[in-house]
């Protein structure tokens, strides 16, 4: 594996030194005259009077998220407790072993634990790795760049909207979750398939829409295959070579591809241990990022306490009165919501790929644990960048709200560096390890887009893996506008065919919701009985 790895990177050196030098604007004008006319589509407005207009993906992906907070009554509320409860382990062994199997009328003794302990759930990681894997794709320059664009255009007021996305959005996550953990496929080696294209194709079947159900799994592949490469790799990539050259002022041609073959090596050796290892690496680096970017929030906002309220004032007064020139309520709404829904990936399904790997006998239980990711990724994090620039830009200086920025990292990184001098070496670093993250993450669910597509097996497998590797080094290395455009473009595309499947199995998630929730409080009357929990026995 190593070697043809290395002989791959000898081979595409050349090639990427040559590209750097003369053909990245020919790439980037070709591949704009050929897949123009799909990014337009994706993203197209549609016009509700001469200055408000909304992109019909952010309509398709909110209005998903009010049906499914109305039909599965306010789940993103009511599920949240007894989602901490089974993130912290409170009912592994029922998830592990069924409910019926662990209490009965009298404590199981220690054969039958045995037995138990042979005919546990299928999956490979634990609600918690399965949680910060599909975190790891989330969090990330969303959090840090995207408040700041969303702030520029709509001011302070677009942070209500954004939480409100972000609320909206757990309804999403636990239903299109749900559906991935009921659908997947498991291995003969305990491998495991999911995603929307197993619960497309096997869901949409039993209710007799086979057909319907495959087309849209065919395209809901194609389009996290083509995000995988390019909005979850060369964008990153890009992003990441830019900030660690800015940083230490690397001013050579050849910079960003040296920096990116250093990059696909981290990458390859965490993705080439599948989903095992790329959970083991997340749940390690997800808690440790997120905490450090948290607590230099924090550090802020203790610092500048006494201007939180007249910060949350601005927010509140301006999500309803937004300033002159911001678009009036409805833009900054747009603004708002469309940050909150692009950084969360509520409703685009490709969360569903990496908790449908998780051990657990229950579907809704990790549709449940999902539904923190919206919280955390939009409500908490989001919502501390945003304190943070309107607090430290209350005397102004470094944003003037109405006017659209490109650099939204600068600006976040001005914020931290005005209370805390030389921050932004650190949110570097961070973004660095966001894009990193994302990285291995998006792997995953490109990955089993791609074995949908072609088939399972070793060498399907390296093909992918190989030329994931490849755009990693090409993300870092040129500049190709377009190509992330388009590959933005697919990433939201997904969205579509994930969706109209989601909705139309919205009653099967409510059975399983049912199910999950009557086993939970078997198991809670029980323990009132006195039978004894065999977690710590098992």
């Amino acid at each position: 594996m190593k070697k043809y790895l290395l002989s791959i990177f000898t081979l595409i050196i050349p090639i990427l030194t040559f590209a750097q030098d003369s053909t990245a604007d020919q790439i980037d004008a070709t591949f704009k005259k050929y897949t123009g006319w799909f990014v337009e589509g994706i993203f197209s407005e549609i016009p509700f009077t001469d200055t408000i207009k909304i992109p019909w993906v952010l309509i398709v992906l909110i209005g998903g998220a009010l049906f499914f907070t109305i039909y599965f009554k306010f789940i993103n509320i009511t599920g949240f407790r007894t989602a901490i409860k089974v993130v912290q382990g409170k009912y592994e062994d029922i998830e592990k072993h069924g409910v019926d199997s662990l209490y009965g009328d009298q404590t199981p003794g220690g054969d039958v634990i045995e037995t138990m302990k042979n005919e546990g759930a299928d999956g490979e990681v634990s609600h918690f790795q399965a949680l910060t894997a599909a975190l790891s794709a989330t969090v990330g320059l969303g959090n840090i760049a995207g408040v700041a664009v969303a702030l520029s255009i709509g001011g302070p007021g677009a942070t209500f909207w954004m939480i409100i996305a972000g609320l909206l959005g757990m309804a999403s996550k636990f239903a299109e979750c749900t559906l991935g953990v009921k659908y997947r496929d498991v291995g003969e080696d305990g491998t495991v398939y999911g995603g929307p294209m197993y619960y497309l194709t096997k869901g949409l079947k039993e209710k007799g829409a086979g057909g319907i159900g495959k087309v849209l799994a065919v395209l809901f592949a194609i389009f996290v295959v083509g995000g995988s490469f390019g909005g979850g790799n060369m964008f990153q990539a890009n992003q990441a070579a830019a900030q660690f050259t800015k940083l230490f002022d690397l001013t050579g041609e050849n910079a960003g591809m040296y920096f990116g073959i250093v990059m696909a090596v981290l990458v390859a050796i965490v993705i080439i241990g599948g989903i095992k290892r790329i959970a083991s690496v997340t749940e390690k680096v997800v808690p440790f990022m997120a905490g450090i970017y948290v607590l230099a929030a924090l550090i802020i906002l203790f610092a500048n306490f006494t201007l939180i309220d007249d910060a949350f004032a601005a927010i509140f007064s301006g999500a309803f009165t937004p300033l002159a020139g911001l678009g009036g309520v409805i833009g900054v709404m747009i603004q708002g919501v469309r940050r909150g829904a692009f950084s969360n990936e509520a409703g685009v399904g490709s969360a569903a790929i990496a908790h449908s790997a998780v051990r657990t006998k229950y579907p809704a239980s990790e549709g449940i644990v999902a539904l923190l990711e919206p919280f955390v990724d939009t409500v908490v994090i989001c919502t501390m960048t945003a304190l943070v620039i309107v607090i430290t830009n209350f005397d102004g200086g470094f944003i003037e709200y109405g006017v659209e920025i490109k650099e939204g990292v600068e600006i976040t990184a001005t914020a931290f560096d005005s209370v805390i001098p030389h921050f932004s070496i650190v949110l570097t670093i961070a973004v660095i390890l966001f894009a990193f993250s994302t990285m291995i993450s998006w792997s995953y669910y490109g990955m089993q887009g791609w074995v949908f597509l072609f088939g399972k097996g070793k060498i399907t497998d390296l093909v992918y893996k190989v030329l994931f590797l490849f755009f990693v080094i090409v993300g870092a290395s040129i500049s190709l506008g377009a190509v992330i455009d388009f590959s933005d473009a697919m990433i939201f595309a997904m969205v579509v065919p994930n969706i109209i499947g989601v909705i139309m199995l919205s009653p099967i998630i409510k059975k399983e919701l049912k199910k999950y929730m009557n086993a939970i409080n078997k198991k809670e009357e029980a323990i009132e009985d006195g039978a004894t929990d065999l977690t710590e026995e098992m």
